[in-house]
């Protein structure tokens, strides 16, 4: 499953979501503000708390709204 780590005031974080649903990606989101556990897991996985950090296997992810590395992270 993909994960969407964000924020809910985030710009980029809602452009990423809005592409994954163009793409027809299913994927969770782990807001960072709302869940401690998420905002340690996202540090955890990224090493910092910048967002948003999306990831598919909990190992590489991609941070911000990069469109060619985010398909490329899931293969799309």
């Amino acid at each position: 499953m993909v994960k969407v780590y964000s924020f809910e005031a985030c710009p980029w974080c809602q452009k990423v979501k809005k592409y994954l649903e163009s793409k027809n990606v299913a994927y969770e989101v782990h807001d960072i503000q709302l869940n401690e556990e998420d905002f340690k897991a996202c540090v955890k996985l990224s090493g910092d708390n910048m967002v948003p950090v999306i990831t598919a296997d909990d190992k590489n992810f991609v941070v911000g709204f990069d469109k060619p590395k985010i398909d490329a992270l899931l293969g799309i």
